[in-house]
C-alpha cells in the first residue's frame, strides 16, 4: 500500500440522475491509474448500476450482502478489473433490499478493506434513505455530486447537513468529514442562455471547496452504456475533468478557470475567518 492509512470516500448525491454512479466509476478508476490499491462498493441495494458501468455484470457471483451476512468472504465477492491493475468491485445485491445492511455488518466489511486498500470508494444512493447513511456513515472524505440546477444544489445543502451530523466522526466528535464539490452536466452555453446554473452560483450558495467542473458530454452516457469508466475512454471529452479531480482529491494545485478559482478562493478566505479567534 501506499498509504499507511486508509481513506474511505463517499460519492453522494442529494437526487438521482446527476452522475453520481459515472463519477464513483470515474474516481475509483482514476485514483486505481495512480497506482493506488482501490476498492468501489455499490450501496445501492435492490438497484444495482456500479457493475454495470463498470462492465463486469456478468462475473458477479457473490455481493456486499452476501459478505455482510456470512454467506461469502471478500476474496470471493471482490472483482478485479481487467482493464486496471488496482482496482476492485463489490458489487450490491439486486434481491435484498436495504435493510440487509447493517452498521456493524458495513463496519466489518469497511475495517477488512482498509487493512489492503489505500481507498475504499462508497457509492451511494440518492438522498437520504436507510443505504444512503450507511455509505456516508464510515466516510473520511465525501464528494459531493450536483448538476448546475436549483432543485440539485438545494438537495446538496441538504446532504451536506447530513454529512456534517450524521456521521461516525460527527458522533465521535472528530474533525469533520472533508467536503469537496463536483459539478457535473456542466454548459457554458446553456449558462449563458440562463437555462442553468453558473460554477460561481452553484459555490456562493454551497459554499464547499469545489473538486472539479464535468461538462455536459454525450461521450459520458456512450461510455456508461459500454462499461468502460470514463477517465478510460480516450474518446471522452469528460476524461480530462475526471482526471484533474481525482489529481485535486490527492492534493495536487491544478487549476480551474478565472471564475471557479475566484469563487473557491472567496470560500476558503471565509472559512479562514469564521475559524480565526476574535
Amino acid at each position: 500500500m501506499k498509504n499507511s492509512t486508509s481513506k474511505v470516500i463517499v460519492i453522494t448525491s442529494g437526487k438521482g440522475g446527476v452522475g453520481k454512479t459515472t463519477t464513483s466509476a470515474a474516481i475509483s478508476a482514476g485514483l486505481a491509474n495512480m497506482g493506488y490499491k482501490t476498492a468501489v462498493i455499490d450501496f445501492d441495494i435492490g438497484l444495482r448500476n456500479l457493475d454495470l458501468i463498470m462492465g463486469c455484470e456478468r462475473r458477479v457471483v457473490y455481493d456486499f450482502v452476501n459478505v455482510i451476512n456470512g454467506d461469502a468472504n471478500l476474496t470471493q465477492a471482490l472483482i478485479k478489473d481487467k482493464r486496471i491493475e488496482n482496482l476492485y468491485i463489490l458489487p450490491a445485491s439486486q434481491t435484498r433490499d436495504k435493510d440487509a445492511l447493517s452498521k456493524e455488518g458495513v463496519a466489518k466489511v469497511i475495517e477488512e478493506l482498509k487493512k489492503e486498500f489505500d481507498f475504499i470508494v462508497c457509492d451511494s444512493p440518492a438522498g437520504i434513505e436507510k443505504g444512503a447513511l450507511m455509505a456516508l456513515y464510515f466516510a473520511d472524505e465525501a464528494i459531493v455530486v450536483t448538476n448546475p440546477e436549483v432543485s440539485s444544489v438545494r438537495d446538496s445543502d441538504r446532504i451536506l447537513g447530513v454529512l456534517a451530523s450524521k456521521s461516525k466522526r460527527a458522533e465521535d466528535k472528530e474533525s469533520p468529514i472533508r467536503e469537496h464539490l463536483l459539478i457535473t452536466r456542466y454548459s457554458e452555453p446553456r449558462v449563458k442562455r440562463g437555462e442553468m446554473l453558473s460554477v460561481d452560483d452553484v459555490l456562493e450558495i454551497l459554499s464547499v471547496p469545489l473538486l472539479g467542473v464535468i461538462p455536459e458530454s454525450p461521450a459520458v452516457l456512450t461510455s456508461s452504456n459500454r462499461g468502460v469508466p470514463v477517465t478510460l475512454d480516450t474518446e471522452s471529452d469528460a476524461r480530462l475533468a475526471y482526471e484533474q479531480a481525482v489529481k485535486r482529491l490527492l492534493g495536487e494545485k491544478i487549476p480551474f478557470d478565472s471564475s471557479a478559482k475566484n469563487w473557491t478562493q472567496k470560500i476558503w478566505d471565509k472559512l479562514a475567518l469564521f475559524r480565526s479567534p476574535a
